[in-house]
């Protein structure tokens, strides 16, 4: 079930946890490759971790259960 506007569950929480898992992992792997080396930069990891989960959040927060951004419940 989808969360209503200006509300948040906890399949949202989860949601985010994936996205910003892969996400990070996908520019890992990007930035090694283009490199040539196997370096991290846990700072740059978690900082890219972060910033993906709270923006899947936030985006989740201002959307209603029928998938429309910034608008109210429809009734």
């Amino acid at each position: 079930m989808n969360s209503t506007f200006l509300n948040l569950n906890s399949s949202d929480f989860i949601k985010g946890l994936i996205m910003a898992v892969l996400s990070t992992v996908i520019t890992v792997v990007y930035q090694t490759v283009e490199a040539g080396s196997l370096t991290f930069d846990w700072k740059s990891i978690g900082t890219m971790a972060l910033t993906t989960a709270l923006a899947y959040i936030m985006k989740n927060l201002f959307t209603n259960s029928a998938g429309k951004l910034f608008a109210k419940e429809e009734n």
